[in-house]
């Protein structure tokens, strides 16, 4: 039981890392498409202000990754609990 709930755990760190990944890359090619229009284009695009992208920062990276972290500090207690032998196995 408890391997099964570990397994689980680290299933969703593992999916918040690529939710976090997918966002770096969404703003990267953004980013480079931005820098590659002209200066015309620009202009009439805008840019996200930077106290935008601070808050989708925050949103899709700071805050799943505080996330991630806990989770694994869980799966470190589990792993103590299943070596000391402080589960009954069903």
């Amino acid at each position: 039981m408890l391997d099964a709930l570990i397994q689980k755990r680290l299933e969703e760190v593992a999916e918040i890392e690529q939710m976090v990944q997918r966002y770096e890359r969404r703003v990267q090619k953004e980013e480079q498409a931005y820098r590659t229009m002209s200066a015309l284009r620009k202009f009439l695009s805008g840019k996200k202000p930077d106290h935008h992208a601070a808050v989708e920062y925050i949103h899709y990276v700071k805050k799943p990754l505080e996330k991630a972290r806990k989770l694994r500090e869980e799966i470190a207690r589990y792993e103590t609990m299943k070596q000391n032998g402080e589960y009954i196995e069903e």
